[in-house]
């Protein structure tokens, strides 16, 4: 099973794909709860499709562009369970995200540990004195 996560604007998305196979799909209006949410979301989709973590053989999740704290969120959620898994984890981008992330996932690629990209330069505003 291979577990896809994708947490770049208000409505976060999770994915069970064996393979190219879309087991199971879930999107939810996240915004300000997705650190709250994220979790426990996993657990559903796991326990839903008589799965457990130690099923996971691998994680796609999108990388952006989009929120700077979806997207931290997300990708921190995703590397702790590959680092506490031992399973491999990519990131990608654009329309296909998750099946290019799948086939990179297939042809042996780990990242290791993935980072988010923002889609421009963070907006940080002056200290007010």
């Amino acid at each position: 099973m291979i577990l896809t996560i994708r947490t770049d604007k208000p409505e976060s998305e999770i994915g069970l794909f064996d393979s190219h196979t879309k087991v199971a799909y879930q999107s939810w209006y996240a915004h300000r709860q997705l650190a709250e949410t994220i979790h426990h979301r996993i657990s559903i989709i796991l326990e839903d499709n008589n799965k457990t973590l130690g099923d996971i053989s691998g994680i796609v999740v999108y990388k952006g562009p989009g929120s700077f704290t979806g997207l931290r969120i997300g990708m921190s959620v995703a590397n702790a369970l590959a680092y506490s898994m031992d399973v491999p984890i990519v990131a990608q981008s654009g329309a296909d995200w998750t099946g290019k992330g799948i086939d990179a996932l297939q042809n042996g690629q780990n990242e290791n540990s993935i980072t988010p990209e923002y889609g421009s330069a963070a907006n940080i505003t002056k200290p007010r004195k």
